[in-house]
């Protein structure tokens, strides 16, 4: 998704309908757009409310209170702790509740009730100020990589930054879960599943038994895999092939683990569910959508069956999320590793199979139009019903969030606008006719404090784009820190505020090479998509000026002084894109254009890790980033009360 520095919108109260519809909302510049009927009748049928527009029930759902906060009740009852634990209350709640998921019990009500109980804000340390790389994990390929990033790759990465540059963080691309079928989808923020990791970042030789000798075809099947190293374009389904074709050798000789049975019980139905529908993708070689009606939803009884007749399968790629996430944990030992976290998920994947009732699939998440996209944009992704959210207590949310935080000190929330509002998009209406759809943000950022505080990991919400201004109020209430990009920003990063993550660019905007030389821009020409050069010509002079560079300046010259110059914001948070460490000249990814026209997310690294941490580039900029606060100690900071 593109982002850029706009106009801050006019403060208004924004009127919407029972179902939460903005009956009008305010574009990029300031402009006021009437939600026209066609479109909410739409956006009601996407909802399954049907046209008539019958308001849902408001009743149903959760129980959400910040700690302290006073709660009467109708009548006598108990609380049911997560813990096992129960207590008898009557009159008002204890203020002094665990924060977590609960249940209450009353003599009024037939049916228990989801308590959900929040710090309110989320953890962070008062003292935190560090900076890291911000790394397209595929990209960052080694010797022994099989053509992608790994997490042996993640590994090195880490320890080098932490032991050697004084890093105390490290921003990845989303590591979430693909289906396991070609041709595999090659964007990290479109994915199967947010709740399980994708398996090409498997390490296979990190595997036990892999090295003991009794694999016949391992030596064969790695000397396959090293070889794509010498293509520059990721080949994820060659990859994914031959780890798939190890993972079956070394799955055969598995003698069992009580810890891989303590991982399935511990991650218990989401993920059966998950490597069921990953066994029922591999046999159909396809998504969802076109598998036998009768294995269309998870409870139908030929799911259950196809479990019975298939469990080895099945438990195979539990197997593989368990190693998976033992070598993540490996990678978390020498900083806080921050994961991103993607708006949402493929309709066709695992996710959207699980949560079908959840979710709307005759509806997507876009953005209006603007003056750089004037048919304004779909992004292909499925938001969910807000009541029926609520109306299970927010479970789907509550797993993705709580799984981003595995092993981890932080997180990066993609368009943390779409926690107030989605721009929807229903079928059959075009993204400049869409309308905006509000969610429960202060339920939804309450149950982000609460696996913020749990994992004792900071967030950070990517704000840019069209944002209202009470966003950024209630965010900043929530200890969420704000996003600032030096591309975008005006005003010279001294005047970046301190609760924010600053860096100069991202995966969708230019890197420092690619806007000194050009190269970026002359790109954007060649494919036809009508950059906005004049806005090009301004940043690249801008940040001449600002690190006080001649116009014929060596790009590496030019990439070590705009660090110098970030170097100088107040912010916690300082990243530095690895592409910029290794003078890149391609961005990972070109909004509005296919893996026809460009190589989107799909780029490694020109030279191997064991080269760029050889090379001057990275160790200059890590000198000038590098300041006081380094890694946050997530053991002695202080509880949220």
């Amino acid at each position: 998704m593109s982002k850029r520095n706009e106009p801050k919108p006019k403060a208004r109260v924004p009127q919407t309908n029972p179902h939460g519809i903005d009956l009008a909302f305010e574009d990029a510049l300031g402009n006021l757009h009437e939600t026209s009927q066609k479109t909410i009748a739409a956006i009601l049928e996407a909802m399954g409310s049907g046209r008539d527009g019958s308001e849902p029930d408001k009743t149903s759902g959760p129980i959400i209170l910040r700690q302290g906060a006073e709660y009467r009740l109708d009548s006598p009852g108990v609380i049911e702790f997560e813990s096992g634990t129960s207590s008898p209350v009557s009159g008002s709640l204890p203020r002094d509740l665990p924060f977590g998921y609960h249940r209450l019990r009353t003599e009024a009500s037939e049916t228990p009730v989801d308590l959900i109980v929040s710090p309110g804000c989320c953890w962070l340390p008062p003292d935190l100020k560090t900076w890291g790389w911000a790394v397209q994990l595929y990209a960052a390929r080694s010797g022994n990589s099989w053509g992608i990033g790994d997490f042996a790759d993640l590994e090195a990465l880490a320890r080098w930054s932490a032991r050697e540059l004084g890093a105390g963080m490290m921003l990845v691309n989303p590591l979430s879960a693909s289906s396991p079928i070609v041709p595999q989808q090659d964007s990290p923020y479109y994915p199967t599943s947010r709740a399980f990791l994708n398996l090409l970042y498997l390490h296979i030789e990190w595997i036990p038994g892999a090295n003991s000798g009794t694999v016949a075809d391992l030596e064969s099947i790695a000397r396959a895999g090293r070889e794509l190293n010498g293509k520059r374009h990721i080949d994820r389904n060659a990859i994914l092939q031959l780890k798939l074709r190890a993972l079956d050798e070394i799955w055969s000789r598995f003698p069992g683990d009580p810890a891989f049975d303590s991982f399935c019980e511990e991650r218990g139905e989401s993920l059966a569910l998950f490597a069921t529908y990953c066994a029922l993708a591999e046999r159909h070689r396809s998504g969802w959508h076109s598998w036998p009606k009768e294995y269309a939803k998870p409870s139908n009884p030929a799911v259950q069956e196809f479990v019975r007749a298939n469990k080895k399968r099945v438990q195979l790629y539990q197997w593989i999320q368990w190693l998976l996430d033992g070598q993540l944990a490996r990678c978390s030992d020498y900083l806080a590793l921050m994961q991103d976290l993607p708006i949402g998920v493929d309709p066709d994947g695992a996710d959207a199979w699980i949560w079908q009732d959840i979710l709307s699939l005759n509806a997507s998440v876009g953005a209006p139009p603007d003056e750089f996209n004037t048919q304004g944009q779909n992004w292909g992704l499925p938001p969910y019903i807000p009541h029926r959210l609520r109306a299970v207590g927010y479970r789907p949310f509550r797993e993705t969030i709580r799984a981003a935080f595995r092993h981890g000190g932080g997180l990066r929330i993609d368009h943390v606008m779409g926690l107030f509002r989605l721009f929807w998009i229903p079928k059959g209406v075009s993204a400049a006719e869409g309308a905006y759809v509000r969610y429960n943000s202060e339920e939804m950022l309450s149950i982000v404090a609460i696996e913020s505080a749990r994992a004792k990991a900071y967030v950070v919400g990517e704000d840019l784009g069209t944002v209202e201004e009470r966003t950024r109020e209630q965010l900043a209430a929530h200890r969420i820190l704000s996003y600032r990009l030096l591309w975008f920003e005006k005003e010279h990063p001294r005047e970046f505020p301190r609760e924010a993550l600053a860096a100069i660019t991202t995966h969708d905007l230019p890197t420092v090479r690619g806007l000194w030389t050009g190269s970026d821009l002359a790109k954007l020409c060649r494919l036809g998509l009508k950059p906005n050069e004049e806005g090009t010509r301004e940043i690249k002079e801008r940040l001449r000026k600002m690190a006080h560079l001649e116009p014929g300046a060596a790009p590496e010259e030019v990439i070590e002084s705009a660090y110098s110059v970030l170097s100088q914001a107040p912010s916690r948070i300082l990243t530095a894109a690895l592409d910029d460490a290794a003078a890149v000249d391609e961005r990972p990814n070109i909004p509005a254009t296919t893996a026809e026209k460009n190589p989107n997310w799909s780029i490694a690294l020109p030279v191997p890790l064991e080269d760029l941490i050889q090379r001057d580039l990275p160790r200059k900029i890590a000198r000038s980033l590098k300041r006081a606060g380094g890694v946050a100690d997530r053991n002695s900071a202080p509880e949220l009360t």
